[in-house]
């Protein structure tokens, strides 16, 4: 999604890994969610019902934060990160389920210095797309369908991109805008 809407858009493209944060008996069910730089983002409606407390994920947490800091690292390499200061940041995912990862990427790019923040999605649950309209600066959900009941049905196919094609479209489009320079 992101490759497209930037190479529409004509802007440069970067990485922003978020994970999320569940409890190993439910893998699936995102409790919130971890960022590059640390931007953590808590379900804590969900936590409250399910009586989870903070320091129950703080694990799990230290855990995701380790895992995403080195998958930046491995698909990044040595390129920079964005200077986001005074800039507005796009951040652009395949849909809105929970909003974990969305809030996440948000708290990221303000801790970056990012002067506006906006996300955008496809497809997400309505409720979802106000919560997270809360933290952006503004929310982009073309479709907000009811029932809402995960993010894959709304696609035919619905791959995961593989580390090795995430490299690739990161180095075609640092390429692309050190030649526009």
């Amino acid at each position: 999604m992101a490759v497209e809407v930037a190479r529409e858009l004509r802007l440069p493209l970067d990485i922003l890994v978020v994970r999320k944060v569940s409890l190993p008996q439910e893998p699936e069910l995102a409790l919130g969610a971890v960022a590059s730089g640390g931007a953590v983002a808590l379900n804590r409606d969900l936590l409250e019902r399910l009586g989870v407390g903070e320091e129950d994920l703080a694990p799990v947490i230290a855990r995701e934060r380790k895992h995403v800091e080195a998958l930046d690292q491995s698909l990044r390499g040595s390129h920079p990160r964005l200077d986001l200061r005074r800039r507005t940041a796009l951040v652009v995912d395949d849909g809105l389920a929970t909003g974990a990862t969305m809030r996440a990427a948000v708290a990221a790019l303000q801790r970056a210095g990012a002067e506006r923040v906006i996300g955008a999605v496809p497809v997400g649950a309505a409720a979802t797309c106000r919560e997270v309209a809360r933290h952006a600066d503004q929310m982009i959900c073309l479709e907000t369908p009811e029932p809402f009941y995960a993010v894959g049905e709304w696609y035919q196919e619905f791959p995961q991109v593989s580390d090795e094609e995430a490299r690739r479209y990161l180095a075609a489009s640092w390429q692309a805008v050190a030649k526009a320079g």
